[in-house]
């Protein structure tokens, strides 16, 4: 166990070159999306860019450190498979975190005094309600060129990685 945590931790240059491509690559995913479906004609255009954005440049290295722990010493499926499901699962987590955390700061204004048990319950409901509003609409910024992304860099990460 020792050996694959030591494993899981990527070298700086990895985590530092691969998250601003990670993040360049689900900005072009949702803006290409947005561009197909509406020609980029939305009021939340740039706020979507900046999600987008920040969403795969915080998600990249706990999907690094993820996809190379269950990797480690493993067959190029393997590898493939780990880091298909960490980048994925990472990606849309962070994501949706960073859109609940702003839906978050929009409603608090309508909510209680921060410490009380309504307040709890709201922030657990927008938290909830957030999330979901993101699996509904926010996914499909993710289809098809983030799927690509995806397929790419997770088998490129998967043949480097031995």
């Amino acid at each position: 166990m020792g050996e694959r945590l030591q494993a899981a931790c990527p070298p700086y240059s990895a985590v530092l070159a691969g998250a601003p491509l990670w993040a360049l690559q689900m900005l072009a995913s949702a803006m290409s999306t947005l561009y197909v479906r509406n020609g980029l004609r939305t009021s939340h255009v740039d706020d979507l860019a900046i999600l987008y954005f920040a969403g795969g440049l915080l998600a990249w290295p706990f999907a690094l450190m993820l996809g190379r722990f269950f990797a480690h010493r493993r067959r190029i499926e393997t590898r493939f498979a780990a880091f298909f499901v960490a980048l994925s699962a990472c990606t849309i987590l962070m994501t949706a975190f960073l859109f609940a955390m702003d839906y978050r700061v929009f409603y608090s204004r309508w909510h209680a005094s921060p410490g009380s048990v309504i307040w709890f319950v709201q922030f657990l409901f927008t938290g909830a309600s957030s999330v979901y509003q993101f699996m509904v609409l926010g996914l499909r910024l993710f289809f098809p060129l983030g799927l690509v992304c995806l397929l790419a860099t997770s088998f490129a990460l998967a043949k480097r990685m031995r």
